[in-house]
Order: C-alpha cells, then structure tokens, then sequence
C-alpha cells in the first residue's frame, strides 16, 4: 500500500480550514466533592478561516490561547463548542453531516511542537520515529523506512549520518528537522506549527525558518505558525491573526497588520519589539498590567480595562469584528461606525 496525496476537493477559493465559534473551557474543582467551582475560558468564540497555501501566523501575550487553539485544531482536545469544516467537509465521524473520520482528518493535519526532544520517543532511532505514522496506517515497514530516509534528506539531515541516531544524539536544531520530517511523513496539507523555532539559537532559528519556507513550496503545504516573536511571524506569515484573552481581536494580510495596526492591544505588542535604532528606543511600556483573570474576563471588550481608549461603551457591549477593507478585521468600537465610542468609525475604511 502507498499513501498518496488526497486530492483538493473544493478548489482554491475554498478555505482548507474554517473554524466557526470555537469554544474551550476547563473547570476548575474544589470542595469536598470536587465540584466546579469556576471555568477557565481558555478560548472563547474563536471563528476564522486557514486559506489553500498560504501561512496564518497567530500572535498574543502567554496565556491569550494560542497554543489551546493549536491544540483544538489538531483535535487533541474536544471543542465544547463551535465547528471545524476541513476543505468542506466536518470534522468527526458524523454521518448525518458526512464529515471525515479523526484518523483521516489528522492524516491531513500534522503539528510541529515546540520542544523537540519531549515529542520524539528517546528508545527509537530517528528513522523509526519518521516511519511510524505511515506503518499504523497500513504502509509496509520497508516502504516506511525509505521515506523516513527521503525526508530526513529533504529537511537537511544526510540519512547515512542520522538514520539511526537517538534523539539525545542530536542538537535541538536537528531535532526539530527531525519533528518537520516526522510531520511531513504522510503527506498532509496543513501543519500546525506551535512555537516551533522559539527554543532554538538565532542562527539555527534562521536555518529552521527558511527551510519550512522552501518546504511549504515544494510539497504544497498550508501553514498555521504560532509564535510570540512578532519578527518571526512577519517574515514567515501571509496573514496575521492576533489573540487576546482567548478571543480573535484583529486579523488581516500580515502588510496591513504590521503597517497599519487598528485594534489599541496590536499597537501595543508593535510597539514593544526593541529597536536598533537607539533614537526610535521607548522610555515607557507601551502596555502595562497583566492580561485579567480568565477565570473572570471583564465585561464588553476583555481589554478594555489595559486600553487607553477605553469608554463606556467598552464595558456595556462586546466589540464584533468589523471590515476593514482588503480581508483586514479588527474587534474593536473604535472600528466599529455607530458604536457609541467618541472615536467610533475612524478606522473603517
């Protein structure tokens, strides 16, 4: 049996992925009964689409629920709510909705996680862990065994020299070769890449980088590339989809984002990155206080309590996305014409 690649079934103006009202909550239990007694909304109403091709990059502070997402994504979490259609189709086994199967889905769909030693298994060479995907869904051992080796040669690492190292034999630059080509392994069309250079030196960052880059464009693969380093997902992403507090407040072409940023909490993380240029150097945070209690996020838009510009109206209603011309979309009533903010509308286009 041969793996081949599935087939696009709806064509490239379809979206690869569309997520809609995504929702995940964790309880946290007290008492003597171990009853709920609060819910950590980790990701709260999620809803945006991954486009045939192209790179998603998705940003936010620590604990905005980007990596929760990368997670119910890969389905290695139940959603409590929302829905997840793959090129048309849903995902799980629903007959009445006629969506793909888990194990054809995460086929399709494969991740790349940030430490690259914990996700590989310290007692097989590497060869071994690149073919056992394709061994579980039906591939001859042999078979298996020889696009391990074709993989390790196209992530860079000479089959000869590392075919049978451990884990612990390599650097954290090879390893995480090693997670890429394990990804890669059964052809998918998405992969999830959740940190994925963070833990790495600059100059091998840079290597890892461009090597997904050239991947992407020789096995025609759709990226969504999680990161807290906002040069990294400028250089590498196509879109931008910025996280807060578990919800998406502005997303749009990584241009507009990074040119033209509309919701106050993107200025912000902007504003941070250090400059080279010691003249263009803040003397003030640019975004003070820490992001509020999950467990209890304030009321109307969840970062009004650090914006500048919050008003009334941001504590009264929730902000909606609102269009901003050329797919750029930002949750905020600054943007929103008629929302009652003194400033509503200025941003429109």
């Amino acid at each position: 049996m041969t793996l081949s690649p599935v087939p696009d079934r709806g064509g490239p103006a379809q979206p690869l992925l569309l997520l809609s009202g995504l929702k995940k909550h964790f309880p946290i239990r007290g008492g003597l009964f171990g009853a709920t007694v609060a819910t950590v909304r980790a990701v709260d109403g999620v809803t945006f689409a991954v486009r045939k091709g192209e790179t998603l990059g998705i940003v936010g502070e620590s604990g905005c629920g980007k990596s929760t997402t990368a997670r119910l994504l890969m389905r290695l979490m139940e959603p409590d709510a929302g829905r997840m259609i793959f090129d048309g189709e849903g995902v799980g086994q629903d007959a009445q909705t006629g969506g793909i199967t888990l194990k054809e889905y995460r086929r399709q769909v494969q991740m790349v996680f940030q430490d690259s030693y914990a996700s590989l298994n310290p007692r097989l060479p590497i060869e071994e862990s690149i073919a056992f995907a394709p061994k579980v869904h039906g591939i001859a051992p042999a078979e298996a065994r020889a696009r391990a080796h074709e993989l390790l040669a196209a992530v860079g690492l000479a089959p000869a020299t590392f075919a049978r190292r451990y884990p612990h034999e390599l650097s954290g630059g090879q390893r995480q070769r090693v997670n890429i080509a394990r990804a890669l392994a059964l052809q998918p069309r998405l992969i999830l890449l959740d940190e994925p250079v963070s833990a790495l030196d600059k100059s091998v960052e840079a290597q890892v980088l461009n090597l997904l880059v050239d991947l992407k464009e020789k096995f025609g693969l759709t990226y969504v590339f999680i990161s807290h380093d906002l040069n990294v997902v400028q250089y590498i992403s196509d879109r931008v989809l910025v996280m807060y507090l578990g919800q998406v407040v502005e997303q749009g072409p990584v241009e507009a984002i990074y040119d033209r940023p509309a919701h106050p909490y993107t200025r912000a993380l902007l504003a941070s990155r250090p400059s080279m240029d010691p003249g263009a150097r803040r003397t003030e945070p640019p975004l003070t206080g820490d992001p509020p209690n999950p467990i209890n996020p304030p009321s109307g838009c969840r970062f009004r309590t650090r914006c500048p510009f919050a008003e009334a109206v941001c504590a009264e209603r929730e902000p909606v996305a609102s269009d901003l011309g050329g797919g750029h979309e930002a949750a905020c009533h600054m943007a929103e014409p008629g929302s009652g903010h003194s400033q509503a509308g200025r941003l429109a286009a």
